[in-house]
C-alpha cells in the first residue's frame, strides 16, 4: 500500500513538473522575435542549422544554441519515464519528445513572428531528452546496485546472527535430549 501511494505521489509531482516545464517551453519558444523576422527561414534539411552555428556563430554562440536546444529537451528525458509504462520506455520517451518538439516547431513556423520551423532543433531537443534519460537511468541503476549491496550485507549479517542463534538452540536441545539419563537400576527379582 505504501509503495503505491509513494508511486502515486512521484507520478503526480512528475506530471506537475512536466506541465510547468511545458509552460516554460511555450514561453521560450512561442514568443515573437521581431528582430529575426527578416532572417528566419524554415529548415527542413538535417544538419543545415548546425553547420550554420559552427561556421557563422562564435564558439560561445554556437555552444549556446546547441546546448540550449539539448537542455530544452532534457526535462522530457527525466519526467516522461515516470509517466509512461515500463515496456519500451526509451522508445516512447524519444517518440513523445520528438512529437512534442515537432508540434512546437510547427507552431513557431506557422503563428509566431520571427520564428521558423527547424528540424535541427527537433533533433537536438530529442537528443537532449535521450541523453537525460540515459544519464538518469545509469544513475538509478548505480544507486539501485549500491542499495542492493547494502541490503545484502545487512541481510547477510542478520542471516549469520539467525544461523548462530539456531545453532545455539539446536545445540542446547541436543544436550537436553542426549544428556546421559540416569541409569535405572534393574529391579532385582
Amino acid at each position: 500500500m505504501g509503495a503505491r501511494v509513494g508511486r502515486g505521489i512521484v507520478v503526480a509531482v512528475a506530471f506537475v513538473a512536466l506541465v510547468a516545464f511545458s509552460a516554460v517551453l511555450a514561453r521560450l519558444t512561442l514568443t515573437p522575435s521581431p528582430a529575426s523576422a527578416e532572417i528566419a527561414g524554415a529548415n527542413l534539411r538535417p544538419g543545415h542549422s548546425l553547420r550554420q552555428y559552427v561556421e557563422s556563430y562564435t564558439f560561445l554562440g554556437a555552444c549556446r544554441q546547441i546546448g540550449g536546444n539539448l537542455l530544452l529537451g532534457a526535462p522530457f528525458g527525466l519526467l516522461l519515464p515516470v509517466l509512461v509504462p515500463r515496456r519500451m520506455r526509451m522508445a516512447r520517451v524519444v517518440l513523445l519528445t520528438a512529437l512534442v518538439m515537432v508540434l512546437v516547431e510547427l507552431a513557431q513556423g506557422a503563428i509566431v513572428e520571427g520564428r521558423a520551423f527547424d528540424i535541427d532543433d527537433v533533433i537536438l531537443n530529442t537528443t537532449g531528452a535521450l541523453l537525460a534519460y540515459l544519464i538518469a537511468l545509469t544513475a538509478y541503476r548505480a544507486i539501485g546496485r549500491r542499495v542492493g549491496r547494502r541490503r545484502a550485507r545487512r541481510a547477510g549479517a542478520r542471516s549469520r546472527t539467525r544461523t548462530r542463534t539456531r545453532r545455539a538452540r539446536l545445540s542446547g536441545l541436543r544436550l537436553r535430549l542426549f544428556r546421559a539419563a540416569p541409569k535405572k537400576r534393574a529391579a532385582k527379582d
